[in-house]
Order: C-alpha cells, then structure tokens, then sequence
C-alpha cells in the first residue's frame, strides 16, 4: 500500500476559479501561482440544483401509509441504506434515485451522464440495486417497491421502476479494472447479489438517521452550504481521508489555506471529510477515526475556526482512479470547489499479487481530464514525510533525502498496535493516545481471531 504521507508534487499551478491547467509534463521549475478574482457565491451543484429525496414532514404520515398498502418490498443490506442515504441527501445530484439501466450503462462506459439539455455530469460508480430471482417475481407488474430495513420498517419507496440484467462480472472489470478474488466492496455487495438491478425515482420517508453517537456529524450538501455560507467562506477546500489525520495531512490542508489566501481568497474554509460508509476490516473504523480527528481540533493542529468536519456518508470501493472522481463529484454537491488529491487515492494493495493495484499517479492524472469535473480546481501537492532535523513532518527536500524518514500507513498502525511512539511532530499526542486506545481494544480470541471492542 502506498504510504500515507506521500502526496504529489504539482503538476500544474492554481488557476481560476472553475479552470485548471493541463499540462502533459510536470514543469521543471516552480511556477508563480496565478491570481484569481474570487468570488463569495458557492459553486453551483451538478444539475443546477441539489436533489433531495426526503419526504417534507407534513408527508410522511401519508407517504408511510402509501407504504403500509404497497405490496412488493425488498429488504435492503447496510450498505443500501448507505446509498438510499446517498441518494437522498443529493450528493450524487442530479440523480432522483437507484439508477436505471441507461444511467448505468452511462456509469460504466463513460464514467459521466448526459442530461436532458445535453450537458455532462462526473458519475463514476454505479449506485444500483441488486434483487434475486425470487424478489423479481414477487414484484412482478408492480411499478413500485417499498424498500425495508433489516427491521421490516419502510425506508423508502422506488417508483416508476424498470429490473435489468445485472452483469457482475461487467460491473466489477469495468470499476476495478480486474476481476481478481479478493476486491472487498465487490466481495460484500456485488459476488453474492442478485442477477437483477432495480433502478427507479426514489421517495425517503425519513432523513437516514444511524444513532450511533455521530448523527450530529452526518451534515448533508444542503447543511454545508449553509454552514460555509454562514462562516462567510469565499473558498472551500475538501480533503477526504479515511485513516488517522498525522501532521503531514495537516501540513497539507493548512499550506493549501496559505496558498489560497495568496490568490486573494479571503475566507477559505477547509472541508476535512472522513468517509463514513462501509470501510474494509482492516481499516480503523469510524467511530475511532473521528475522536482521533476531534483530538486533532482541539490540540490545534487544525484550526476550527477554518476548519469543518462532516462524514461523507458514501460506502468506500477501494477503485482508485475510478472512485476518486465520485469523491471529488460529490464534494462539487457540498460545495467545495477545490479538491486536494494525494498519492494512490482509494487505492489499496493488489488482492492476489504483492504490488499496488493501481499506478499511483493516476488518481490526479484522471482527475485532471475527468468528463463532468471541469469546474473543480484539482490540488496535487508534493510529498511530506518526517524531517529528523527539524522534529516535524515538512516537504520533502530532495537535496538532502538523508534527512527524511517516510511512515507509512502500515507501519503507523504497527507502532500504534505496539504501544510505540513514533517520532515527536509525527501526529498530535493526542491523536496518537487515540489510535493506541483502538488497537488495545482488538481483544484476542480463540484461534488467533479479533475483536473489537466498541467505544463508549
């Protein structure tokens, strides 16, 4: 796996508002950053508007009603209920629900739709529904469903709705770019899933709530928009993670601030965006991510005043250059117009052989060109790692590489599973005692097998 603290060097300086500059060559020298005239409006949501799925609550009486008497149902796994929540909120704008056969093919092929009116929007996963054989003929000429939980409560109810063939084998080359064994989103939703998609106009009853103490964190588009508007943001910069945030993520997000208060921004506000959807096993869950990243605003790595945290409540593919374009695509909807890119973005090792699985330059390289993404400035940044000299993470300095010592994520968690400190200025103490705490709850069992201990 690619290290964490790698990040790219740029290829390109910052340009304007809604523009990027291409190059097929990475400059030799520096290039001065090109001044902007910035703007306070928020950039506009694909679409033009942000879709919302969720019934007005003077409805939902009537809306579950509707439900109570609508015969066909279909019972959606955890991760559905991620992307019925997904869908709902409008993070995948202009979508009104799972998608049908057309939009999925689009996804597949094109990594875009085109709209109505002939424009192109960045649509790089499908988010689909899968149903069995059995399902498809208990619906049969129905044209709607009502979606339960695994509590047989109505979730939502899919309208207006077409069943297509669902090609596994497709869907997984085409995202992942292979069909090895081994690929854990397409092990847990897709090898084992029904041979039909059920795609349709999506009605939610209620906001997707997962009262698991974080709900508060759970901040829609719409919510967003309103908090940056409230903190009078003229920019905002969006950096998803799915791991502890060590100083040289910090180093990043704040050198990003600085360089775009020098384009004259002057107000940017930071997104910082965990992941909240499924994650693998090996990846430290949720819950422990975000009191480490709380520790990290209040030791004051990150400033709070500039700084909003909100869960991304999307599942995670590990599809590389594939997924990252749905990650930028969704933080367009939140209003983010610039997106920081590190190395191997939702990479992850090969499952079968000992190497990445993808060329860690792609994810920024496909950023740049990516059909639907051209009104969000993409930020490569060059690599950090930990300067012995100086106690702290910095830039990488090639002119004396002998100086720098690179952690990378594996070597991270083993120090934290050791009880081990890694170097002062590495992450804030804090921070650390959290990730310590994490491993110290993977209490052993019989025959070599973990457990995880839920945190109060």
């Amino acid at each position: 796996m690619a290290s964490m603290a790698s990040l790219f060097t740029p290829s390109s300086p910052f340009t304007p508002r809604g523009r990027r500059l291409v190059r097929a060559t990475p400059p030799q020298r520096p290039t001065p950053l090109r001044r902007s005239r910035p703007s306070c409006a928020l950039i506009e949501p694909d679409g033009g508007r942000l879709v919302d799925l969720v019934v007005p609550e003077p409805l939902r009486d009537a809306k579950r009603r509707e439900a109570a008497s609508t015969g066909a149902r279909v019972r959606l796994s955890r991760i559905d209920v991620e992307w019925v929540h997904v869908l709902s909120e409008g993070w995948a704008s202009p979508l009104s629900g799972f998608m049908r056969e057309t939009e999925f093919l689009q996804t597949l092929h094109f990594n875009s739709l085109r709209a109505a009116d002939g424009s192109v929007v960045n649509m790089s996963v499908p988010i689909v529904l899968a149903i069995d054989d059995s399902q498809r003929r208990a619906i049969g000429e129905s044209d709607k469903v009502v979606l339960v939980g695994a509590d047989d409560k109505p979730v939502a109810i899919l309208s207006n709705i077409e069943i297509y063939k669902h090609n596994k084998e497709e869907r997984i080359a085409r995202t992942w770019g292979t069909t090895a064994p081994g690929l854990p989103y397409a092990e847990q939703t897709i090898a084992k899933a029904g041979n039909w998609l059920i795609g349709g106009d999506l009605e939610v009853i209620e906001p997707i709530k997962y009262n698991d103490g974080l709900d508060q964190y759970r901040l829609s588009p719409t919510q967003l928009r309103e908090e940056f508007t409230r903190r009078n943001a003229d920019a905002v910069f969006a950096f998803q993670l799915r791991n502890p945030v060590h100083n040289g993520h910090a180093l990043l997000m704040t050198d990003t601030r600085r360089r775009l208060l020098e384009m004259g921004y002057k107000n940017p506000i930071l997104l910082l965006h965990p992941l909240g959807g499924y994650t693998k096993a090996d990846d430290v869950p949720l819950s422990w991510r975000m009191k480490q990243h709380e520790k990290v605003l209040e030791e004051g790595v990150l400033n709070p005043e500039t700084t909003v945290v909100a869960i991304f409540p999307s599942p995670m593919h590990y599809a590389g250059p594939t997924e990252v374009q749905w990650h930028a695509k969704a933080r367009i909807n939140a209003g983010a117009n610039f997106y920081i890119v590190g190395r191997d973005p939702a990479g992850m090792s090969h499952p079968v052989e000992k190497r990445d699985l993808y060329d860690a330059d792609h994810g920024k390289k496909v950023l740049s060109m990516a059909p639907g993404l051209e009104k969000l400035n993409i930020l490569p940044f060059k690599v950090a790692a930990y300067d012995k000299t100086q106690m702290k993470m910095a830039f990488f300095d090639p002119s004396r590489p002998q100086d720098f010592l690179f952690i990378s994520g594996t070597k991270m968690r083993t120090l934290a599973k050791n009880r081990e400190n890694p170097p002062d200025g590495f992450m804030c103490p804090g921070g650390w005692k959290v990730l310590v705490d994490y491993y110290d709850s993977l209490v052993p069992l019989e025959k070599g097998k973990l457990r995880e201990t839920v945190p109060a």
